[in-house]
């Protein structure tokens, strides 16, 4: 294996991507390890390497003296084509040991045009697709990540899910499988059914069957056994600061996305926009505190010396330890030439205070995300930000000598109109004139204001999960609007590939019908399709009408309020109920306040005993 795929990397591009041997990697004793794990990134090793919760889990998983965690990536498209010429199977990068050969090949689904990857991976790795057509010999493959909340769409290819956080939840999966093994009871009909019955957060799919009506809205869905549950409830790590953080990084060899350090600060978030999934699925809020945050990115730098830190949340301004947590990290890494960056910034939390730590280092990019251009809209969305809170915003960053402002919208919401579309451009250029108002700006540079719309997708557990997608015409027609509103040169706009967007909506609220498209388009040789150069719409329209799949029928329909949906099968935390009263609300142009404002009783402080979405409620 090895010398095959060394006479090949000086054949591809990028050939560190496949190397491996990079400083930090986990090699163990194979005679000492009684369960070997793959941790599959379906996309480049670039994209993989970024991802911050396959680094926690590789830890968690690697600090089991009997577990080996691998890391796996999905070979780029020169890569694949001499996999198939040399007749490599795919491998895990430790190791270089076929993948085929693990006791489990685990799967983040972090979104979903990564379906096809998945599959295509799968099918490097000689791993029959369905998981009814794997025997004994091949792993056991699980998903999980954000994605796993709607597991329908892929269900037939996994043998379970993991729902939640896996911290803890991954690693009893897998000594459940070591004590079945030791006991010589395991098989993996015996193994599912015990995994199912006995750890929370644990999906079969094969164990629950589906029922449809007639017009092809689930009608139930029946476990095959009464010893498993009817609903699988997500699982959730309590305590931030005592979970397991790695306090070392893998050094790639060659560039990725995110090659710095990455602290979590927070999980969670206190807003509740309404067409956000992540703000709903990772409730309750969970922040770790400045001390813990300070000392494991000390940690970090002394093993790697990166001289980034990006400290990472949905909503870096809502973390209560920010002012704390700067001003520890400005102690040691101002002296060390280290800047730290703050995504995800509120222009409603954004203050000077915060702007001159940030610029007291090398400088970073400020991006803010209005998400509608007019306050009615925003209130709808339940967004809770004034056009005041921007200008405001904008202008301590002018104070500062910024010169470029991002922002981000989204189009197709729901109840939107032509002067909502409109109004965005309007904040844009407003955003400039605020630029030339201000006594304090740079005046040696022109500003620049890009702003990036994306249409809207409807998504799982979110108030707008029954809300309609907007037709690829109609999306296409509003990014055209938009576009010839934009009459100043300062002003750069960008729009996301609405037919990208309009496949990307089917998988997000499809079923388990969607798995027969999905396995025919791997058989037509789909992958990639989050990169434009290798997606093709037309393509997936023939896949669908081959498979007897209604695109409109999961993007463009209005679900009803009380219509079992694909993903009731699982328990996010957040009741349904909540779910529908913020969407009614929506329509009454009604707003929610913040969890630390008044708790809204979305239900997900059930999850966390004592501890709640809003820090102040005892």
């Amino acid at each position: 294996m090895n010398e095959k795929l060394n006479s090949i990397l000086k054949q591809v591009s990028k050939p560190g991507r496949y190397s491996g041997g990079e400083y930090g990697q986990i090699i163990k004793d194979k005679s000492k390890v009684k369960a070997r794990f793959a941790f599959a990134f379906p996309d480049t090793y670039e994209i993989g390497m970024s991802n911050l919760g396959v680094r926690i889990l590789y830890e968690c998983l690697n600090r089991e003296e009997d577990i080996w965690c691998e890391r796996v990536y999905d070979p780029w498209v020169d890569m694949q084509e001499k996999m198939k010429e040399n007749g490599l199977l795919l491998w895990a990068h430790e190791s270089k040991d076929n993948v085929k050969d693990f006791d489990f090949l685990g799967f983040t689904l972090q979104y979903e045009m990564s379906y096809t990857n998945v599959l295509n991976m799968l099918e490097l790795a000689g791993i029959p697709l369905r998981s009814a057509e794997r025997g004994e010999e091949f792993p056991l493959v699980i998903g999980g990540g954000p994605c796993a909340y709607n597991p329908e769409p892929v269900a037939d290819f996994f043998d379970l899910f993991n729902i939640g956080e896996g911290e803890s939840l991954l690693v009893e999966i897998v000594r459940l499988y070591i004590q079945m093994k030791d006991e010589g009871r395991y098989s993996k009909a015996e193994f599912l059914h015990e995994a199912a019955k006995t750890i929370p957060g644990v999906y079969v799919p094969s164990l629950y069957d589906v029922e449809y009506n007639a017009d092809g809205t689930i009608k139930a869905y029946k476990p095959i056994y009464d010893d498993i549950p009817t609903k699988i409830t997500k699982r959730i790590v309590e305590d931030l600061d005592k979970a397991i953080f790695p306090d070392y990084a893998i050094m790639p060899y060659t560039e990725v996305v995110h090659d710095r350090i990455m602290l979590e600060v927070f999980r969670g978030c206190i807003r509740g926009c309404r067409f956000c999934q992540a703000g709903m699925i990772y409730r309750p809020v969970r922040e770790k505190s400045p001390d813990v945050l300070n000392e494991q990115a000390k940690c970090i730098f002394e093993n790697t010396g990166y001289e980034e830190i990006s400290l990472s949340s949905l909503s870096i301004s809502d973390y209560t330890g920010l002012p704390e947590l700067t001003d520890k990290l400005l102690e040691w890494t101002k002296d060390n030439m280290v800047s730290f960056s703050l995504p995800s910034l509120r222009v409603d939390s954004f203050t000077k205070e915060l702007m001159e730590k940030v610029a007291s280092v090398r400088a970073s990019s400020l991006t803010f995300a209005p998400e509608a251009g007019s306050q009615r809209l925003r209130d709808v969305i339940n967004k809770n930000v004034q056009e005041d809170d921007l200008m405001r915003a904008v202008n301590v960053a002018f104070d500062a000598g910024k010169t470029q402002v991002k922002l981000y919208f989204m189009q197709g919401l729901p109840t939107e109109t032509e002067e909502d579309l409109a109004a965005i451009p309007k904040l844009a250029k407003d955003v400039i004139e605020a630029f030339y108002a201000n006594p304090n700006r740079n005046r040696a540079k022109q500003p620049q204001v890009t702003f990036s719309v994306s249409p809207f997708i409807p998504k799982p557990f979110t108030p707008f999960q029954w809300e309609p997608q907007d037709s690829l015409e109609t999306m296409k027609e509003k990014q055209s609007f938009v576009g010839s509103c934009v009459t100043d040169r300062k002003i750069k706009y960008q729009h996301h590939d609405a037919e990208i967007c309009r496949i990307e909506a089917v998988m997000a609220r499809g079923d388990r019908k969607l798995c027969k498209a999905l396995e025919l388009a791997c058989r037509e040789g789909f992958k990639f399709d989050a990169w434009s150069e290798y997606f093709d719409y037309d393509k997936w329209i023939e896949v669908f009408e081959k498979s007897g799949v209604d695109p409109d029928f999961y993007a463009n329909r209005r679900y009803s309020f009380d219509e079992v949906l694909p993903w009731d099968i699982i328990d996010c935390g957040v009741d349904k109920s909540f779910l529908v009263r913020e969407c009614k609300k929506a329509y009454e142009d009604q707003t929610t306040p913040s969890c630390r404002e008044k708790c809204s009783g979305c239900g997900a402080n059930k999850l966390g005993g004592e501890r709640t979405c809003c820090p102040k409620r005892k």
